[in-house]
């Protein structure tokens, strides 16, 4: 499987965003560990993402927000 950008620069500057604004609340303790943990996994998803230009999910459902096809 060959990993070619299918996200555009506005998707990946918000999914690079979330992650950044998850950041805090995981820092802070505000939620429970549970929610801790999901929320951190969340944001670690995304940044990778949003770094890369690769989601896999819109990859298997042929979906691409960039202007190259």
């Amino acid at each position: 499987m060959e990993m070619k950008t299918n996200m555009g620069l506005l998707d990946r500057t918000i999914r690079t965003l979330l992650a950044i604004a998850i950041l805090p609340a995981y820092i802070l303790g505000i939620f429970s560990t549970g929610t801790e943990l999901a929320l951190i996994s969340i944001a670690g998803v995304l940044l990778w993402t949003g770094i890369f230009g690769f989601c896999p999910l819109y990859m298997a459902l042929d979906i691409r927000t960039n202007r190259h096809r």
